[in-house]
């Protein structure tokens, strides 16, 4: 009759921990994929030749009426500079994202200013034209 007995119901832990797991892994991954494109949204724009780059260890976004902006934060030009100074210049990536209104000159301050700092590599940001 020891078919009959009622048994005890266990609740197995071993496959939740699974799932868990996979769940904070997929997470992790997905919030590692998504920092380096925080920022700013604005209208690049495209050029035919445009090239994938690594990702910028310094993004400057030139927004419209000459307002820069590093990670999210609004900055001056000598801020920038001293900014690209406090890290090791000759080794940074500086990153240009200009918007749709953004003029020459503006680009060329920011040039500019990374430069003075002793930042050798510097890139445009752009979309691939359709």
């Amino acid at each position: 009759m020891r078919y009959f007995e009622t048994r005890k119901a266990r609740i197995e832990i071993i496959p939740m921990i699974d799932i868990m797991l996979f769940l904070l892994v997929f997470f992790a991954m997905m919030t590692l994929r998504m920092i380096p494109t925080t920022g700013q949204f604005s209208k690049l724009p495209t050029s035919t030749t445009a090239a994938v780059m690594p990702p910028p260890k310094l993004l400057v976004e030139i927004e419209a009426a000459g307002l820069y902006r590093v990670d999210g934060a609004a900055t001056t030009l000598t801020e920038l500079e001293a900014l690209a100074r406090q890290s090791q210049p000759e080794k940074l990536v500086v990153t240009i994202a200009g918007g749709e209104n953004a003029t020459l000159q503006e680009v060329m301050h920011v040039i500019d200013a990374v430069r003075h700092a002793g930042v050798t590599q510097v890139g445009l940001a752009a979309r691939t034209a359709p």
